[in-house]
């Protein structure tokens, strides 16, 4: 059996307010909203590429140690494919995303920029020309 990625999971103090942003900002989809038997609210989206991306809020007990958008070692951030860098970093700006870094030519024909999204996420955005 193939190891593939099943999916990323997302915690949230909201979880509809981080789904719906996520949707308005990459085009994703909520393809479930429930409270879960545990007492939390779990909402799957999919990316449009079919990523499925889950996010919920703390079981009951559980306590959150706050986000960072920093670099780090072990899950630092995910990526996701950009055709405008500029244009995509300015249009998520104004739904609240801050830039973090970039954007920065890794090559001729790849450049990336990083941004924080909503929970503390650290996000690469990466463009590639012909």
């Amino acid at each position: 059996m193939p190891f593939n990625i099943n999916h990323i999971h997302l915690k949230s103090t909201d979880p509809k307010a981080t789904a719906d942003w996520w949707v308005n900002a990459f085009n994703f989809t909520i393809d479930s909203d429930a409270v879960r038997e545990s007492g939390d609210r779990f909402i799957s989206c999919a990316s449009e590429n079919g990523i499925r991306v889950n996010i919920s809020e703390p079981m009951a007990g559980q306590t959150f140690t706050p986000g960072d958008a920093g670099l780090r070692y072990g899950l630092e951030h995910f990526g996701l494919d950009s055709a405008d860098l500029e244009a995509d970093i300015a249009r998520l700006e104004t739904l609240g995303a801050t830039l973090l870094d970039g954007p920065i030519e890794m090559s001729p024909t790849v450049r990336i920029a990083f941004i924080e999204v909503p929970e503390n996420v650290r996000v690469e955005l990466i463009e590639r020309s012909e």
